[in-house]
């Protein structure tokens, strides 16, 4: 276990209501543009089979590595690589400008992160290890490809991962974990490991409804889609 805690506070949304890609993405987007002085933890699920690609990413790739004309393709605001969200379960983390955690390298705020979700999958009695280097064979596909500070199991097969973006608000973590049926309900677990004073945090309608225009005018667009 972490010997200390991660935050001092944490706010903790458990989002109940399944969403389209595009809406998760704003939602995750004015979460960090709106926080507080503490961090929130999101855990949150889809209402339709999705596959996100890393901001850098082509549209392209995410379709040959997941083709299927039932799929719904959404670009995010993070990094990483490519995600199948029918079979995984997702958080997003947002930090404030002023936390430390914020202002570490990528590498480091992954590390410190990846390290409390790999002590939560344990005590949710998963066989879990972070990863100390990378290990993939460098495919686009997120679990594919374990890099350093991803979580693995005993085969060595790549279980967690994640993409971050810093701005002016701070940092957005958004991670995705596939293991067993524990860990689809990681969120009280997670968020007691993170910090030992968690309270719930609420949003009100006209966050909601600034999601919904966000989602329209950025997320849903081909124009977002096609960054690349």
């Amino acid at each position: 276990m972490l010997s200390k805690r991660v935050f001092d506070t944490l706010e903790f949304w458990r989002d109940d209501v399944a969403r389209t890609g595009a809406e998760n993405m704003a939602v995750d987007q004015l979460l960090m543009e709106r926080m507080g002085t503490h961090p929130i933890l999101r855990v949150y699920g889809w209402c339709e089979p999705t596959v996100s690609l890393g901001y850098f990413l082509a549209l392209a790739d995410a379709r040959a590595s997941f083709p299927s004309d039932d799929l719904v393709y959404v670009r995010r605001w993070t990094g990483g690589g490519i995600v199948d969200h029918r079979i995984d379960a997702t958080y997003t983390l947002v930090i404030p400008r002023g936390h430390a955690l914020s202002m570490a390298r990528g590498a480091e705020s992954y590390r410190v992160i990846h390290q409390a979700l790999t002590d939560t999958l344990v005590e949710l009695g998963e066989v879990a290890r972070l990863t100390p280097v990378s290990e993939g064979a460098g495919g686009l596909a997120c679990f594919d490809n374990p890099v350093a500070y991803d979580i693995t199991n005993d085969t060595g097969q790549k279980i967690a991962g994640a993409g971050q973006r810093r701005t002016r608000y701070g940092l957005l973590h958004q991670g995705s974990v596939v293991a067993g049926d524990d860990a689809v309900d990681l969120g009280e677990s997670f968020s007691s490991v993170l910090s030992d004073d968690v309270v719930e945090w609420i949003p009100d309608e006209m966050f909601f409804e600034d999601a919904g225009r966000l989602a329209r005018s950025r997320y849903a667009t081909d124009a977002w889609l096609h960054k690349k």
